[in-house]
């Protein structure tokens, strides 16, 4: 069985077990948030489309830690008018891990 949720203005695939990085949440490690955007699920015996969100479907994930992405640098130029700058950004995520989907 496997769920697409969506968190953070972002979807993604997921089954029970499976861990992943999502858009900084609001919550400490250890606790267990309730992802209740669910767009569609796959089960043994068929699927549910939402339209847009499925009805009664959640997901319920665990925090594991918090943290910040791979560095990725912004450079802005413009040519001959000595027009350079050059920032950072390391983008700050939440690493979940799913216990369950439920329908």
């Amino acid at each position: 069985m496997y769920a697409i949720i969506e968190t953070g203005g972002k979807q993604y695939k997921v089954a029970e077990g499976d861990k992943i990085k999502v858009e900084k949440l609001a919550a400490d490690p250890g606790e267990t948030v309730l992802l209740d955007k669910v767009l569609f699920v796959s089960k043994d015996d068929g699927v549910v489309a939402g339209t847009p969100l499925v009805a009664g479907a959640k997901a319920t994930a665990k925090v594991l830690e918090h943290g910040k992405g791979e560095k990725i640098i912004v450079f802005k130029y413009k040519a001959k008018s000595n027009y350079r700058r050059k920032r950072g950004h390391r983008q700050p995520y939440t690493e979940l891990a799913i216990e369950k989907i439920e329908l």
